[in-house]
């Protein structure tokens, strides 16, 4: 087999300390992709956003899930299905990363990539939450890639930072 597919020895698994630096980074790198969203918007205005299409399904209605801060309206339903998304990857990954140390390569870049093909070449598409991949708008890619990059980035910073086996934390 591969050396890159290799497994860790259970013994040298961590996994406490990594899921604990997954939600943690997972909480922190939602803000990071909200945040690339400013910048570079992923859809234009006039097409629906996916987890408020998600939540409609599930027959919530999203316009009565807001709340008002500093003049602004916010949907804490839409912001919710972010942030649950960024905390549960950010556990999944840590914990594989426990097992097999591959899904780390480009410090998260490559997992964030699946990410983005899985969920917008995939999921989304199949439920009729956003179009196929080949219909979207090429600034609607380049913002959701960018975004996934540098929210795995963020959760790999805090794996590496707060433990885990393979890049376990500097002896005080």
């Amino acid at each position: 087999m591969n050396r890159s597919f290799r497994l860790t020895s259970p013994a040298d698994r961590h996994y406490g300390p990594a899921l604990w630096a997954g939600f943690w980074g997972g909480n922190v790198a939602s803000f990071v992709k909200w945040g690339t969203e400013n910048p570079f918007p992923p859809r234009t205005p006039d097409r629906a956003i996916p987890p408020a299409e998600m939540l409609q399904d599930m027959g919530i209605n999203v316009s009565n899930l807001v709340y008002h801060y500093s003049g602004h309206v916010v949907n804490w339903g839409v912001a919710g299905v972010h942030h649950l998304f960024s905390i549960v990857f950010a556990l999944l990954y840590c914990a594989l990363a426990e097992i097999l140390p591959v899904v780390t390569l480009g410090q998260g870049v490559a997992f964030a990539l699946l990410i983005t093909l899985g969920f917008h070449g995939v999921i989304l598409p199949m439920n009729g939450w956003a179009p196929p991949l080949w219909y979207l708008p090429l600034a609607e890619i380049a913002s959701e890639t960018l975004g996934h990059i540098l929210w795995m980035w963020t959760i790999e910073i805090f794996r590496r930072a707060m433990g885990g086996s393979v890049f376990p934390r500097a002896s005080a």
